[in-house]
């Protein structure tokens, strides 16, 4: 018997929230039928009471529902008692959330104080030294049993004061004793923190609400739905809080939360989020409120009777198998589009904004790392050689058989057009239907590449109904989504493309993108290799995993990471983990290539991969050793 592949997501041709048990979190009720709750955490030092307190009003001004902040220690945990208070005799009621690593003890005094408290099954009462441990089923469950010794009183004291509890696993902390068990996996971390919600129920407290943070998305994404289908297996239904750990900063930290957490918004999982941005934490709230609001405002009542079940495994990422067509499909990278069909004529300064950059002193092209791969251009003609690889899609009717140029059609025109492209033809699809016309041609025609294109605000399930079909037909045909974007921000521009392309692309199922929109080819370029690199699917620039900052962070974590950026920007493919603590040391950055790691006060440890490789540089010298490490490992090329 085939295992049910839908069981994390209600119906895939509908919006519907995951049904989950309601849970307090002081005044504010999470999960159920309650709309998605917004939360973030403070940055200050939490022996910083006045600080924090107007920290954690900024934050409630912002909109924030939830204030999360760390309690490393025992002293820190006590202060937290100071901090409520000055917030309450201020007016503000907002519940506040203990974030524990670590620390049981502070755990336990903190249950006493605050609404919620925060605990990492890896690092709560589990070891990680890097090391692969064997272990009989005996010894194992006897580490179950001791685990269950040192979190039981946590979970009775929760229990006793009516207090919540997040039971938040991290990608990066997975204890030594998981690792040797199931891997480095999504499974990994879903039976990390499955472990101690059986002890919770165990002891009859289910005020839980669970996570699986990464800062991976394809790992995020399949850690949160087999979460869901374990839940359902066992007959639990907890709620969820989403957030994708290390995003960065700016544009990078937006489009990569964007697919992450969008992509499970999109399936009705998520019950509350925390954008985590290496910024203040005021200005993850916008974000977080927006990607929120979607679901607020689709339309219920356009019903889908369509019911589909998953011919792909959403539990594990692979490319949908396509057809290799030019260099569309197959194993080429997703291909990006752009759209200059709006101009009466196109110069060579018109493709500037798309990474192609024209010297006349030189006569010389310079081709960034992130050009578009096809430019459609219409009714237009281009009287000049285009650069590099890049190509040019023109309307049927105007089109002549080149090396650079290759035709578009409907349906309709395609079966009425006997002039076409022995090597590539672009087929524009608005039907949300697979036509028997169009199987036909895509039987027969090895040389067609589908454009997808719908009008609707919400299409990603009408994209992958589409799709699906096109997998049960038997069909490998590449596909390429484009989507319009109008009257909208540059920041709304970022985070509803990511949004809306998320699933697609974390399932594997298509093989470019274009989007258009009135704001500038250039940002839409740009969003779109940003989207491919939050995917994991297409590398075009050095990425950053850095830490959102908090009360543990060794640094100023914000200055640092520009630093770091100013000279490391353009080294592609290149991941640079930047923690502000050991905390989120070298488990939470465990993709990057180089770490650099708050250790102490005004010290650094470098990293390459997971080992350390030099302790406790002064933070003067830091970023300069950074560079030779990196120099050191070939990995170093000097900027044009």
């Amino acid at each position: 018997m085939k295992p049910n592949l839908q069981e994390y997501c209600l119906d895939l041709s509908n919006y519907k929230r995951l049904p989950t048990r309601e849970v307090s979190v002081g005044d504010v009720l999470i999960g159920a039928e309650n709309p998605i709750k917004v939360q973030s955490m403070t940055t200050t030092d939490t022996m910083d009471t006045q600080g924090t307190i107007a920290q954690s009003i900024k934050m409630i001004n912002a909109g924030c529902e939830l204030v999360r902040i760390t309690a490393p220690s025992i002293k820190e945990a006590k202060n937290l008692k100071n901090i409520r208070n000055g917030l309450r005799k201020k007016g503000y009621k907002t519940p506040l959330i203990a974030d524990i690593h670590f620390t049981p003890n502070a755990a336990e005094i903190a249950a006493r104080i605050v609404e919620k408290v925060r605990i990492n099954p890896g690092n709560f009462a589990d070891k990680k030294k890097f090391q692969i441990l064997e272990y009989s089923d005996k010894d194992y469950e006897d580490e179950l049993n001791r685990i269950s010794e040192r979190f039981s009183p946590l979970v009775k004291i929760c229990k006793e004061y009516g207090t919540a509890m997040r039971i938040g696993t991290n990608h990066g902390s997975l204890s030594d004793r998981i690792l040797s068990r199931y891997g480095d996996t999504p499974l990994g971390m879903v039976e990390s923190a499955m472990e101690f919600l059986r002890i919770c129920e165990n002891l009859n407290y289910h005020e839980i609400i669970l996570s699986m943070k990464a800062s991976n998305t394809q790992v995020m994404v399949q850690a949160y739905r087999l979460l869901v289908k374990k839940m359902n297996a066992e007959n639990m239904n907890y709620p969820l809080h989403l957030g994708v750990t290390e995003a960065g900063d700016g544009e990078d930290g937006r489009i990569k939360s964007a697919v992450g957490i969008g992509s499970l918004l999109e399936d009705g999982i998520g019950d509350t989020i925390r954008v985590s941005l290496t910024e203040e934490p005021e200005h993850e709230i916008p974000v977080a409120k927006h990607l929120a609001n979607r679901y607020a405002k689709i339309d219920q009542n356009k019903k889908s009777t369509k019911k589909i079940k998953l011919p792909y495994d959403p539990y594990f990422h692979t490319r949908r198998k396509t057809l290799s067509v030019h260099n569309i499909g197959g194993e080429n990278v997703p291909r990006v589009f752009s759209d200059l069909s709006g101009l009466k004529t196109i110069t060579p300064e018109n493709l500037a904004p798309l990474g192609y950059l024209y010297s006349v002193e030189e006569d010389k092209w310079h081709i960034s790392d992130q050009a578009v791969d096809y430019v459609y251009i219409g009714n237009n003609q281009i009287n000049f050689e285009l650069p590099g690889l890049l190509m040019a899609i023109q309307n049927h009717s105007v089109w002549v058989d080149n090396s650079s140029s290759f035709p578009i059609f409907s349906i309709d025109e395609y079966n009425d057009n006997i002039s076409k492209s022995k090597t590539l033809n672009f087929i524009h699809v608005k039907e949300k239907r697979l036509r028997p016309e169009l199987v036909h041609i895509l039987q027969n025609d090895k040389t067609v590449v589908v454009i997808l294109d719908y009008d609707d605000k919400y299409t990603i399930m009408s994209h992958r109904d589409f799709i699906i079909d096109i997998i049960l037909s038997g069909l490998r045909t590449p596909i390429i989504i484009q989507k319009d974007y109008a009257n909208i921000s540059s920041s709304e521009f970022q985070l509803d493309s990511s949004t809306d392309l998320s699933s697609l692309l974390i399932d594997g199922l298509i093989d470019g993108l274009s989007l258009r929109s009135d704001i500038g080819q250039g940002l839409s370029n740009q969003t779109s290799f940003g989207i491919l690199q939050a995917s994991r699917l297409r590398i075009s620039k050095t990425e950053y995993i850095s830490c959102p900052s908090c009360g543990r962070t060794l640094f100023d974590l914000q200055s640092t990471t520009n630093e770091i950026r100013s000279v490391t920007d353009h080294l592609k493919g290149v991941k640079i983990g930047i923690m502000g603590c050991i905390v989120n040391g070298p488990g939470e950055m465990a993709d990057a290539d180089y770490g650099y790691v708050g250790t102490g006060v005004g010290k650094i440890s470098l990293y390459k991969g997971q080992e350390v490789v030099k302790r406790n540089i002064p933070a003067a010298e830091a970023v300069n050793a950074l560079i030779r490490l990196i120099k050191d490992h070939g990995d170093w090329v000097d900027p044009v």
